[in-house]
């Protein structure tokens, strides 16, 4: 497997290393591609809203529309918590990640148009609850779902935590956190309430995740950004081993028929291709190159019925374009048949997220 990593890294610097402003700097330096294939719908499994106009992280919806401009037929977009973004600023913390359920809702209430026709923001929402608060987490769902207002489709809680890199990575989690019995209690009430899971682990926890899956049979888990490599040379393991442990993990992972993957977020600085270091933005091909073995395992491993591309914006921005990154999965893809595509670029996200209405839209042509 080439994994593309760059010889040249001056040191891991988070996610999000540049600010908005530095960012729109870079972008401008590479010639915007044209859309490939733009007839082919895209439910845009996973990406974030925050910030404020003075933030130097900011990403709000007129920055989405702007790229959701970019030529691609994207019919609808999944809402994944940004943890902090629109919570309530007072209150009982287990409450305040419900601002950012209503923030969304308003955000998102009138359709995105497009080229190709309109786009459903946040059609489905995931938000972040507290799963260690136990049975408290029964009435925080239902009040989940009350703000959600019909969009409410799954809940994430940060488990991401690998002992050589605390303090590295935004989040970290208790020391087995999947395992944890308080964490379990309040996991239960998902299936309960008829909500998923959207994981975001490192690949060092995904037979954590396995034995979560195990537990948990009847409860959809979705493994966010094919499990999240560290794949920085700062890390200190040597490329071949960090993707055979990967693979050997995401393999047993897809063993769990309640499980599927998002194929996205290898535009973060974490993977270790180091793109974010060049003097301009990846193209599609450079793109393609570097993360289709990536995607060919995951493929190959859950099958195109559980696979589902995500932008994973704006995190990924680190890396590359908008337009260049669905362009990249398009390129990675073109010796699928018509019908694995439609799963992995839209149909395997409607069902996961229970969007029948966008099936059928992305169905008519």
């Amino acid at each position: 497997m080439n994994a593309g990593v760059r010889d040249e890294n001056p040191g891991f610097r988070g996610n999000r290393p540049r600010s908005v402003l530095e960012l729109r700097d870079w972008h401008r330096r590479s010639l915007s591609e044209p859309a490939l294939d733009p007839e082919l719908p895209i439910v845009d499994a996973h990406h974030h809203l925050y910030g404020v106009v003075t933030d130097g992280q900011h990403y709000r919806v007129e920055d989405l529309a702007q790229d959701l401009a970019s030529g691609h037929r994207v019919i609808g977009t999944v809402y994944v918590e940004a943890f902090g973004s629109g919570w309530y600023p007072g209150g009982p913390p287990s409450r305040r990640s419900i601002g950012e359920v209503e923030m969304i809702v308003r955000e998102s209430a009138n359709p995105v148009r497009c080229e190709h026709g309109a786009c459903q923001l946040a059609a489905a929402i995931v938000s972040n609850v507290d799963l260690t608060l136990g049975d408290e987490v029964a009435a925080l769902l239902e009040a989940h779902v009350l703000a959600g207002q019909g969009r409410m489709r799954g809940v994430r809680h940060h488990a991401t935590r690998d002992e050589g890199w605390i303090g590295r990575f935004t989040h970290n989690a208790p020391r087995h956190l999947l395992a944890d019995k308080h964490f379990r209690q309040g996991f239960a009430w998902l299936e309960r309430s008829g909500l998923s899971f959207d994981a975001l682990v490192f690949h060092t926890q995904l037979a954590e995740l396995a034995d979560l899956a195990d537990a948990f049979p009847y409860t959809p888990i979705i493994l966010n950004h094919v499990g999240t490599l560290i794949g920085v040379p700062e890390y200190g393991v040597s490329r071949a081993t960090l993707l055979a442990e990967w693979e050997r993990g995401l393999r047993a992972l897809a063993a769990r028929p309640n499980v599927s993957v998002k194929i996205g977020g290898m535009g973060m600085p974490l993977f270790g291709f180091g793109f974010e270091n060049a003097d301009k933005p990846a193209n599609s091909g450079e793109l393609a190159q570097a993360w289709q073995p990536f995607i060919e395992v995951c493929v190959d491993a859950f099958g195109p019925q559980r696979c589902m591309f995500e932008g994973n914006f704006p995190i990924d921005k680190q890396s590359c374009g908008y337009t260049e990154l669905w362009n990249a999965f398009k390129l990675s893809t073109r010796g699928c048949s018509h019908d694995e595509r439609s799963a992995l670029f839209y149909r395997t996200a409607c069902r996961a997220y229970r969007l029948p209405e966008l099936e059928c839209l992305g169905d008519e042509r």
